[in-house]
């Protein structure tokens, strides 16, 4: 353990900072959590949490005094606050450096499509009559998806244009203006897939790959997570030929997402790259032999990389809030009748619908038994107000 750092300093306390923490405590690692929530995910499990807006400087500060390193389950965070630490000498992962380079999606797409990944296009609006004009025949045409270019998450910050009279009405839903905006032209697309990444900070190997995910959203929250993902080798051998070019690009240490259409014409295109664990990961705590999250604490703190290689075919569904109100979990007894279901609740007090409670994992040699089933117990176990 003296080659290693031994405390651990997560910025942001949901539940991907959660999940981090229990692969840590396991391995022994103090960890201590920043988070504007006295009553966040983590709070139950961490050794220290230090509650503060993740705007302020001070609580970064603070969160420095009980960390050798420092991560984040979240990258809508302070960037100056995160330079402030690196300059200190603690080391930041994924590196601010990264951070800067990712954190707005259209930055993000510019470098993307500088180095010759392939990516949607793209162009920054200012009004409606910007976005009017990037949905010209000549241009993008219609539909497009209108952006906010940071902040955005599980269908915030987005908004499907179909036709022309729906500008006035996105604009309007994402700021008006008043924040940056961006549009996309929309993809014609087969498949949602990701592609878990996790790269070391020192040791060897020096990344892992794991399988690729097939991703299933609904009203831009992802719903299900199929793994093996249902996909042609050719489009199989493109994702992972993005991945391999991307850290050749940007500097990651640690696990990193890549979300991206498999598309009709053949074209693999990213869509966004998360620096963190990542939703449609979670099926790796069952299905691998290492998951997500165990590899991105022994990335960041100097350890080997664990095998990532597919132990058993899953099904990822999340539970999505459906009232809102003190939170209620129904159907955990039925659900648990078969025995290769798991049920990871997020320990969040309050419902609201459209707020990710929890997830539900099945596990099964057949594929289309664990799909099955996972389909089936979606009327059994739910989380209401």
């Amino acid at each position: 353990m003296n080659t290693i750092d031994k405390k651990i300093g997560i910025v942001g306390g949901g539940q991907l900072g959660k999940m981090m923490i229990l692969e840590a405590k396991r391995l022994g690692f103090y960890v201590a959590v920043l988070d504007p929530g006295s009553d966040c995910p983590s709070k139950s499990i961490c050794d220290k949490l230090i509650t503060s807006d993740l705007s302020d400087p001070e609580g970064y500060i603070e969160l420095s005094k009980h960390a050798d390193v420092i991560t984040y389950e979240w990258e809508n965070i302070s960037i100056s606050a995160l330079e402030t630490l690196e300059n200190r000498g603690i080391p930041v992962f994924h590196t601010v450096r990264t951070l800067k380079e990712i954190q707005n999606k259209h930055a993000q797409k510019l470098i993307l499509q500088k180095n010759g990944i392939a990516v949607p296009r793209f162009r920054k609006v200012s009004t409606a009559d910007d976005i009017k004009d990037a949905g010209r025949k000549e241009n993008f045409g219609y539909p497009l998806m209108l952006k906010t270019t940071t902040g955005g998450y599980d269908g915030k910050g987005t908004a499907l244009i179909k036709i022309e009279n729906d500008i006035n009405t996105a604009f309007e839903q994402l700021g008006s203006g008043a924040v940056e905006l961006m549009v996309e032209e929309f993809v014609d697309f087969d498949k949602e897939i990701s592609l878990v990444i996790c790269r070391a900070r020192t040791a060897s190997p020096s990344h892992v790959f794991f399988p690729i995910a097939e991703n299933i959203h609904v009203n831009s929250i992802l719903d299900t997570t199929i793994v093996p993902a249902r996909i042609s080798k050719e489009t199989t051998d493109k994702a992972y030929e993005i991945g391999n070019k991307l850290m050749s690009v940007l500097e990651f240490t640690g696990t990193f997402c890549i979300e991206m259409f498999a598309a009709k014409n053949g074209e693999v295109y990213v869509n966004e790259i998360a620096p963190r664990p990542h939703n449609s990961g979670h099926y790796t705590i069952e299905a691998c032999f290492a998951n997500q999250f165990e590899n991105h604490i022994r990335a960041i703190t100097g350890l080997p990389l664990g095998e990532t290689s597919l132990q058993t075919p899953a099904v990822m569904i999340n539970l999505i809030g459906q009232s809102n109100g003190p939170a209620k979990l129904h159907g955990l007894e039925q659900a648990y009748s078969y025995p290769n279901v798991h049920i990871h609740l997020y320990g969040k007090k309050e419902s609201k619908a459209g707020r990710k409670m929890g997830h539900y994992t099945v596990i099964d040699k057949d594929a289309k038994k664990a799909i099955e089933l996972a389909n089936k117990l979606r009327d059994t176990i739910k989380v209401t107000g």
